[in-house]
């Protein structure tokens, strides 16, 4: 009997177990935890403001999901940001690389932040979500739908997803699983309080043999944060890295590929009085590319980008009900690689803007950014937002914004046996338009619709002119996306289920003969149903299910399940992937693995 299914039939023994009566913990814990996206409460901070808001007084499509206390449901973050239907996640496989994109963008179109700050990166959108923390720091995952450049600058065309790591709890975590595919995983976290001093460091370690040959993967992550109190306000500081060796077998081509990625993250905010925040962001990442991993001598790359980002950002309480935000900040790139050399990118920019919300009826928000390169290239980016309550239950959002990306050193420079890049690039433009409808039928119901669509100018994608050609990289004239999103969120007692459907209908200038790699590959049908609840006081359960309709390909369901039991300090967990063994790939040509199981401890003791 296999380590994995030993863990099985502990974990089934665990659940029906009579010892769970006398547990200390149960749901009731921190309630509010099943009831985390309640709209009027929570507050959001990556709603293009700099500053957290009520999700009630934003004009913008906005979701979060929160893992504080139901981490161990979980496999990582991705197991949280696929309840949203708008996003669209492609893993080449599960414990490595990932893309992700928002209503039908490229998944270079996405602005990843860690609170707060970029970590895009500059090389190639693929190393985006390589993030330099472990799932166990996270708090929560705030998305915005729609375009975020008139705060956050270029990438933010279909939106932006900020991980916001977890403030100091006293607390102990350590958790271990083990799972099918030869999947063995560590996790833990501790924090510390010393006068005006708090601190949490966490790590995450993640090892699987692969569900078929050259799929492995080795990964760890390790994260640190500091908070300190000043007469000025507080001081925080996070640092974290990770290491991520994996077998790529069909990611690039039909080639066995390897790859080992390493990202390291120092970022650091201060306090400047009650208004005034100064923040830095730093981010090494480096890529070492092995294109046929038993012959690594026929072709290797190896990179290494650094991003700088400093920002000064200000907010001022005008009047009632109308507040100013504005700031300068300044950001550099560069990447030195093996066979391209030395590139570097710097640009600085400036924002403002102003919102008024009356609390009875009204909100307004306006703003503009303005981004200027080196080479005196400039980008302008503006926004305008509207929301009007009809009553206390209706209100009316609506905006429209304009949004860039620009290329990254891959678009313009790479060159490998199966891809051409283009050093004439044109940086990608779009303006976006929504409008929505928020209906809360009472306490326990939430509605909300939403119209969206962008029009593209200059999107950046591979194309050829047949399937034994090379990727060239290519600026595509015209795109125009459509889409409706609906989502309903119901709440009784500690039971909670979501349900969402996120339509898009996409038109693309003709291109003549020549193949498109990205820009299409966007779902034209995505719905997910999900529900996170509690039974008899100590069994907590999270499922999902959903359905994507990938253009141009079959549609897919996927179904996965959750559990773990209370017992004082301990639960087991159980954690069920891809329940109904469906065959498919997220990524074309690239197979992901059927029906998985992880099962596991987690201890967990506050002071």
């Amino acid at each position: 009997m296999s380590l994995g299914e030993r863990s099985i039939r502990l974990f089934v023994f665990l659940l029906l177990s009579p010892l769970g009566a006398d547990a200390q913990q149960n749901c009731s814990t921190k309630p509010e935890t099943l009831t985390k996206i309640a709209p009027d409460q929570q507050t959001f901070m990556v709603t293009g403001t700099y500053q957290p808001i009520p999700l009630d007084d934003s004009e913008r499509s906005l979701r979060a999901i929160d893992f504080a206390e139901s981490a161990e449901l979980y496999g990582s973050w991705a197991d949280g940001v696929r309840l949203d239907p708008s996003v669209d996640l492609r893993q080449r496989a599960p414990g490595t690389q990932a893309d992700l994109s928002i209503r039908g963008s490229s998944f270079g179109q996405t602005l990843v932040l860690v609170d707060g700050l970029r970590v895009n990166d500059a090389q190639s959108g693929h190393h985006n979500l390589d993030l330099p923390l472990p799932f166990a720091s996270l708090d929560r995952i705030e998305i915005l739908h729609g375009s975020g450049s008139t705060m956050y600058g270029s990438d933010a065309v279909g939106g932006a997803v900020n991980f916001i790591t977890a403030a100091p709890r006293r607390e102990v975590v350590l958790g271990t699983a083990a799972g099918n595919f030869g999947v063995n995983e560590q996790h833990g976290s501790v924090a510390y309080w010393q006068g005006r001093v708090s601190g949490q460091i966490g790590f995450t370690r993640a090892f699987s043999s692969g569900f078929t040959k050259d799929r492995d993967y080795r990964n760890l992550a390790v994260a640190s944060g500091a908070r300190f109190a000043t007469r000025l306000g507080t001081t925080s500081l996070s640092i974290g890295m990770s290491d991520r060796p994996f077998g790529a077998d069909q990611f690039y081509g039909n080639f066995n590929s390897w790859e080992r990625t390493k990202s390291w993250f120092l970022g650091s905010s201060q306090e400047l009085g009650a208004h005034t925040q100064a923040a830095f962001g730093y981010r090494r990442h480096t890529d070492q590319f092995v294109l046929l991993r038993d012959r690594p001598a026929f072709y290797r790359n190896d990179h290494i980008t650094e991003s700088y980002q400093l920002a000064f950002r200000r907010v001022d309480r005008l009047a009632k009900g109308l507040t100013a935000f504005y700031g300068v900040e300044a950001y550099r790139d560069a990447m030195d690689r093996s066979n391209l050399g030395y590139h570097i990118r710097n640009r600085g920019a400036f924002y403002a803007s102003q919102n008024f919300a009356s609390r009875k009826r009204f909100s307004f928000s306006t703003g503009l950014r303005v981004e200027i390169y080196a080479d005196g290239n400039a980008q302008f980016s503006p926004q305008i937002s509207l929301g009007y309550r009809i009553s206390d239950r209706i209100k009316l959002k609506s905006s429209v914004s304009h949004a860039f990306r620009l290329p990254t050193f891959t678009d313009l420079y790479y060159q490998d046996p199966g891809n051409i890049g283009n050093p004439n690039l044109k940086p990608e433009r779009a303006w976006s338009y929504e409008l929505g409808l928020v209906q809360k039928w009472n306490d326990r119901l939430v509605l909300e619709a939403t119209i969206f669509t962008r029009r593209e100018r200059d999107g950046i994608d591979y194309v050829r002119a047949s399937p034994d050609s090379v990727w060239r990289a290519a600026n595509m004239d015209r795109l125009q996306l459509t889409g409706v999103e609906i989502n309903a969120a119901i709440t009784q007692g500690h039971q909670k289920v979501d349900l969402g459907y996120t339509g898009i209908y996409g038109r693309v200038e003709p291109t003549g003969m020549l193949i498109s790699k990205y820009i299409r590959n966007y779902p034209v049908h995505q719905a997910t149903a999900g529900w996170l609840g509690c039974l008899g006081g100590r069994v907590r359960l999270r499922a999902r299910m959903g359905i994507t309709d990938r253009s141009g390909r079959s549609a897919y369901p996927l179904a996965e399940l959750a559990a773990s039991r209370s017992f004082g300090h301990i639960s087991p967990y159980l954690r069920i992937g891809n329940i109904t063994n469906t065959g498919y790939e997220e990524i074309e040509g690239v197979r992901m693995p059927g029906r998985s199981y992880v099962a596991g401890l987690r201890f967990r003791l506050d002071y």
